[in-house]
């Protein structure tokens, strides 16, 4: 199997989903009416697909793109706060080669990791109803699926860990719920995999402290720790 060309006609697919009209509109009219502070920039306003690594031994995942971030951007987690939480940490892990993710020409590189979400597009109010992830489900599960070498996932907030679950009981990897309750730190070893949550690095956590840069930097070394200390995922 050619990884990286199976990937590019992912990608190629993903971007091209309309199965959504109520998201479909929202990333669009967010695309153009657009924010102040980012008038003079094209909004890429389509769904977006996750990047990486294609050897990954980690996935990351997140919710969806944010309206203002990886919708303006095309690349999750980028251009927006969140993102800079997250790939402060992922640098300080060695996960990526440098601490910031501005647009995707900016020379991110991400070494060992996957970064993906179970919602592709940005969703009013963050809030993507069942109907949404349930369309979006197939995309993560195509997705995965075509980056064998993943073992550990971390995911962020609980939205991300429940889709993680739910994407493990559709592989046959875990029984249906209940699965273990979400909590920061948590880890689960499943089927094969570990799955390891972390709070969101939304600003409702980060501004109130609930989310400190310690915390997910942990949450990231022991995924650093797992990938390159267990047998082969390959």
């Amino acid at each position: 199997m050619n990884v990286p060309a199976e990937l590019a006609a992912l990608e190629e697919a993903i971007t091209g989903c309309r199965r959504c009209p109520r998201l479909v509109a929202w990333r669009e009219q967010v695309a153009g009416v657009k924010r102040a502070a980012f008038r003079d920039q094209e909004y890429w306003g389509r769904p977006v697909p996750g990047f990486g690594d294609p050897a990954a031994k980690v996935a990351v995942v997140g919710l969806a793109p944010a309206a203002h971030g990886g919708n303006r951007t095309g690349r999750m987690f980028t251009g927006d706060r969140s993102g800079d939480w997250l790939f402060r940490a992922m640098h300080r892990a060695g996960f990526a080669n440098q601490a910031r993710s501005e647009h995707r020409g900016d020379g991110l590189v991400l070494t060992g990791a996957w970064i993906t979400a179970p919602v592709r597009c940005a969703p009013p109010a963050n809030r993507p109803t069942t109907d949404e992830r349930d369309n979006c489900a197939p995309w993560l599960d195509a997705e995965l699926a075509l980056l064998p070498a993943v073992r550990t996932f971390v995911c962020l907030g609980r939205y991300g860990y429940d889709a993680v679950f739910a994407h493990l009981r559709r592989r046959g990897v875990v029984p249906a719920p209940p699965r273990p309750p979400f909590a920061h730190g948590a880890e689960v070893v499943a089927g094969g995999f570990t799955v390891v949550a972390s709070f969101h690095p939304s600003q409702q956590n980060t501004f109130t402290g609930r989310l400190t840069e310690p915390m997910l930097d942990a949450v990231f070394a022991r995924a650093a720790t797992l990938a390159g200390g267990g047998p082969s995922l390959g």
